[in-house]
């Protein structure tokens, strides 16, 4: 198994990525992929350890999984993971992939990730309709 391939399979997002539309573009898709929502556990978010929420994609093809490697950069690496699906539907469990952040936590922000912010400050959907 090469450990540095493109890797298949369910991918858990809890950033930027959880956005449907921005997961669209970023994959050259035709529509908007249907997403789970979903938890992991045993990951730092900004240093604190705790149950991560977000959202999941199933990524059929390794150009897919290319794609989201070149846009999460070098600062990211792709771990595997337990991811705890919240909907309810079948199944309720399932092994993936989460991008880990592997650069300098000073180059983090302080500030707490909100997609509706970050949507707007990119203009990515109007500044009065709500995320």
């Amino acid at each position: 198994m090469d450990l540095f391939a493109a890797h298949t399979g369910p991918y858990f997002f809890y950033g930027t990525l959880s956005d449907p539309t921005m997961l669209r573009d970023v994959l050259g898709l035709e529509s908007e992929p249907q997403l789970r929502p979903a938890t992991i556990t045993g990951y730092e978010c900004k240093g604190a350890k705790k149950v991560v929420y977000g959202d999941v994609y199933h990524v059929e093809t390794k150009g897919q999984a290319e794609r989201l490697a070149s846009y999460e950069t070098d600062h990211y690496r792709v771990d595997p993971c337990r991811i705890n699906y919240t909907d309810g539907d079948e199944p309720e469990d399932d092994f993936g992939y989460v991008f880990k952040f592997v650069s300098n936590v000073r180059d983090l922000s302080d500030s707490t990730f909100d997609l509706g912010t970050w949507l707007k400050r990119v203009k990515r959907v109007a500044e009065d309709s709500s995320c």
